[in-house]
């Protein structure tokens, strides 16, 4: 999926770490076939490349992070939509990027028509989704994050008892280090807060049995005659977020979930995505810019996962 993985672990018992990183290694390799926007032959590419009404079977992995992300669709009220890929190419990002700079109105119009999770019909009981004609599913903004939580799952499988695990950024934690204490993270940071004066105070989160992603617009962004345009893109306008957080964290209970709210909120922009994750319990930590500088904005659940 174009990007490391990496896992810090402890266990009472000796580790041939060979044969261990093969296996982790293994496990992903069996998301990135059937969920990697970035090869023409995984799973995904077969669907987005599928006529209208072509019908297509899922793999468990695919199936269990389709479920997900049509489901976050359905409640963030289709701030994360798993087809907004050609927005995302139109704007010059992703997997297949086109030219960066604003895209013409018929560009516009003709990557909106394409886009939509409400056009999918997805057939969870027969384990199949079918192609309504033109849609391009993406899932890197919560494949990544289940990336994570299927190789924590392999590592309690082996036994392992402590584990750190991280891809692309993601992280989940869970276990005692051979210290006794659980695994503390520093919370991602933005640009802006790396070079400010004042200088914010850093977040240290605890993972013990939690995850935690960051979304924010650092990663991926360009400047274009003079405009500066993020990844970032509303599926409801077809524009770049222009409210958006410089970062926005989540932590949740797996990865998956962790990944796909940060974007959800991120989209949703600062104010709303600030009054919906408090009015939805959602443990979030803001980075907003302002003339005085970046203002931080945490929930009361984000506040109780910082390290005392």
């Amino acid at each position: 999926m174009g990007t490391t993985w990496s896992v810090q672990c402890a266990s009472a018992t000796r580790l041939d770490l060979h044969t261990l990183h093969d296996a982790v290694q293994a496990r992903l390799d069996q998301v990135v076939a059937q969920m990697s926007t970035w090869h023409v032959d995984t799973d995904i590419m077969r669907f987005n490349r599928g006529r209208a009404g072509e019908w297509f079977a899922l793999q468990d992995d695919f199936l269990h992070v389709l479920t997900a992300a049509l489901e976050i669709a359905a409640a963030s009220e289709g701030t994360f939509d798993p087809t907004v890929s050609p927005l995302v190419a139109a704007w010059g990002f992703g997997a297949h990027a086109g030219a960066r700079g604003r895209p013409t109105p018929a560009d516009l119009v003709d990557a909106r028509a394409r886009v939509g999770w409400q056009h999918l019909r997805f057939d969870a009981d027969q384990r199949r989704v079918r192609q309504p004609g033109g849609l391009m599913l993406d899932l890197s903004a919560i494949a990544k994050g289940y990336g994570v939580d299927v190789v924590a799952a392999l590592l309690r499988r082996r036994g392992i008892d402590s584990a750190l695990v991280e891809v692309g950024g993601e992280l989940y934690g869970y276990g005692r280090k051979p210290d006794g204490q659980p695994w503390r993270v520093l919370v991602e940071s933005s640009p802006d807060e790396e070079v400010d004066d004042d200088g914010l105070e850093p977040r240290v989160l605890t993972l013990d049995g939690v995850a935690v992603a960051t979304s924010g617009d650092r990663w991926h962004a360009y400047a274009h005659e003079g405009r500066r345009y993020s990844h970032t893109i509303d599926p409801r306008s077809g524009e770049p977020v222009t409210d958006a957080a410089a970062a926005v964290t989540v932590v949740a209970a797996d990865a998956m979930q962790a990944d796909a709210w940060a974007t959800a909120l991120t989209v949703m922009g600062t104010a709303d995505g600030q009054a919906f994750a408090a009015r939805h319990g959602l443990a979030a930590r803001f980075l907003q810019r302002s003339a005085q500088g970046l203002q931080e904005t945490m929930t009361p659940a984000f506040e109780r996962h910082l390290a005392a």
